[in-house]
């Protein structure tokens, strides 16, 4: 029988190893799990859907032979249907949507031997950093719970870092991982533009912006489920090399010797905070250590020509994805059933014309061109992934504040994450530092388009030698 804290001090990995030796079984690491969601879960309020008994079902069944064959796991209540689940994107107006089928990750993850038992916590449709809806009710930080988890993967990374689950779905479309990652102590990886495909008419959501894939505790855990996962598309639109070796391989060589830019630029060219400056002068004096070229140097983009850029081909992929949920519920919102600031978005998105939306495509195409150049110079490129500490509960709540006072904090606390969004390259957030509160910070390190390999190299190397295993939040295992 597997105790309390041997489940919690494993990760995903570990958990499949034990399962294969026959040490434990699925149904006991289900249970595990179970047994923390109802004890943490009126605390963090991390999982919102709950189907204990159809995991139980599947542990107690025979499971794909896949390299996590009976872990426990969660998946984000926002754009990955799975059969006979709700999916509510965190908003009164979706609360009735159950979804028919598994989509596309979803079938993914099955293969890879995971056991789905609930759904988590997400802000509405994912357009805030953080999880903070009026439908869903806020997600604490499991560090400290008066504390933001981040968004929108905020419920995946909060019971992530509780020890609910070893890892668990989460997505990005500007910095839904990362940011996450980041606030909770985490390892999450932006994963290159399609590198996870989700439902295939559907493959191309916001132009690539956004992309699927977990946050976990170890580095391991991330690149085990992208071997797993992870498709090379010869159909898609952002095509790329295949990868030269699994990931796993990957995390076992060295790095070698890169040349990493780093930078606390922002747009709006005012100072961060002096601790989040601090520990990123911290981290590239690591780096510096284990022998790597490391300079500060910005990116040299115009961040607010590609914010202006950006602003109609993102309005314009809102209005339509929330045209197709109109579609499937039937009805226009009614006023209380959508947040102001989704209403402003919405809004706003229904004004884009056509020639509005295919010049910011073409001026976003343009100015991604300068940042990828910056990579033909530079292996990585380092900052931080938040400009501040995690900020309390409260302060970036898209329902206490209105829309434009939530878009100008959001711009001062998670200015780093979306540049690469919009070139699709990956990022990954790393848990190399804590603040004068012990509350996590996290470092970025993005590498060239579709350069997966040498994040996992590095981020290898950082867990080795600033091991953050051992730092465990106040609500844990």
């Amino acid at each position: 029988m597997m105790s309390r804290s041997d489940y919690s001090d494993h990760d995903g990995v570990a958990l499949a190893a034990l399962v294969a030796k026959g040490e434990t079984t699925p149904l006991e690491l289900v249970d595990c799990a179970v047994e923390r969601i109802e004890r943490h879960n009126p605390t963090l309020n991390a999982v919102v859907h709950t189907a204990f008994d159809e995991a139980r079902d599947r542990a107690k069944g025979p499971l794909p032979d896949g390299p996590f064959k009976g872990v426990p796991f969660l998946i984000k209540d926002l754009g990955m249907p799975v059969a006979g689940w709700p999916r509510s994107s965190g908003s009164r107006f979706a609360r009735h949507i159950v979804d028919t089928e598994d989509g596309g990750l979803t079938a993914a993850y099955r293969r890879s031997g995971v056991i789905p038992l609930g759904k988590t916590n997400t802000p509405e449709y994912g357009i805030t950093g953080t999880t903070e809806s009026a439908h869903l009710g806020p997600c604490r930080n499991p560090w400290n719970p008066n504390h933001i988890s981040g968004g929108s993967s905020g419920g995946s990374a909060s019971a992530v870092a509780a020890g609910i689950v070893p890892m668990a779905h989460a997505s990005d479309g500007l910095g839904s991982i990362r940011i996450p990652a980041a606030c909770c102590g985490l390892v999450g990886l932006k994963v290159n533009k399609d590198r996870n495909l989700n439902l295939p008419d559907d493959f191309d959501y916001a132009m690539g912006f956004v992309v699927d894939h977990v946050v976990s505790r170890t580095v391991r855990d991330s690149a085990a489920m992208l071997d797993a996962t992870g498709v090379e598309d010869p159909s898609s639109p952002y095509p790329f090399p295949p990868k030269a070796a699994p990931y796993m391989e990957e995390i076992t060589r060295s790095p070698g010797k890169l040349r990493i830019a780093w930078s606390s630029e922002t747009a709006s060219g005012r100072p961060i905070d002096p601790e989040v400056q601090a520990a990123l002068e911290r981290t590239a004096d690591v780096l510096k250590q284990l022998g790597h070229e490391v300079v500060e140097k910005g990116l040299g983009i115009d961040y607010r020509a590609l914010y202006a850029a950006r602003g109609p081909v993102s309005g314009a992929n809102f209005a339509a994805g929330m045209g197709k949920l109109i579609e499937q519920v039937g009805r226009e919102p009614e006023p209380d059933e959508l947040e102001p600031l989704t209403w402003a978005s919405l809004k706003g998105g229904r004004k884009v014309t056509g020639e509005m939306a295919f010049k910011g495509w073409q001026d976003l195409r343009r100015l991604n061109r300068v940042t990828l150049a910056f990579f033909n110079d530079w292996d990585v490129y380092l900052s931080p992934v938040l400009g501040t500490p995690v900020p309390e509960i409260g302060y970036l709540s898209p329902v206490d504040h209105e829309p434009k006072e939530v878009n100008r904090r959001q711009g001062q606390v998670f200015p780093y994450t979306p540049p690469f969004n919009f070139s699709g390259q990956p990022s990954i957030s790393l848990p190399l530092e804590t603040d004068s509160r012990g509350l996590p910070i996290g470092m970025m390190f993005t590498s060239r388009y579709a350069d997966e390999a040498t994040l996992f190299r590095l981020a290898a190397q950082l867990e080795k030698e600033v091991p953050w295993a051992g730092r465990k939040p106040q609500v844990w295992g």
